[in-house]
């Protein structure tokens, strides 16, 4: 690692990925102070990995998500599901159907993160129940 990124505290990392279930202004102000924190990754026990983004899909804080892709967030499955982007759901499911199973943070399937994301997200539900 350069000198000139240092290691981000992991207790803000922590901080920041619990804030990102519920609290926008926090994550608002955390990511002000901390711009790396925008793809940090907090590893909750056992592997169970989950950035702040993926803490807002499951969730289903879009306005969280929302913040955090506008910062420029790497997108992911689980939350594009939540957010109710089918095109991307559809692409990868076509690509590898076997990730209908796969699980994300905390073992949430890609349905409830669908169903997180309420009538803005049904078109994937409908889709993911298709499969």
């Amino acid at each position: 690692m350069s000198p000139a990124n240092p290691a981000i505290d992991p207790n803000r990392v922590q901080q920041f990925v619990n804030d990102a279930h519920g609290d926008l202004d926090s994550v608002t102000s955390m990511l002000d102070e901390e711009p790396g924190l925008l793809n940090a990754c907090w590893d909750w026990g056992g592997g169970d990995w989950e950035t702040g983004l993926g803490a807002a899909a499951h969730m289903g804080r879009r306005d969280i998500a929302g913040l955090l892709l506008d910062r420029g967030a790497r997108i992911d499955l689980f939350a594009a599901a939540m957010l109710g982007k089918l095109e991307i759901v559809r692409a990868v499911v076509e690509d590898d159907p076997a990730v209908i199973d796969r699980k994300g943070p905390h073992g949430i399937s890609l349905m409830s993160h669908a169903r997180k994301g309420g009538k803005a997200a049904a078109e994937v539900v409908k889709y993911l129940k298709s499969r």
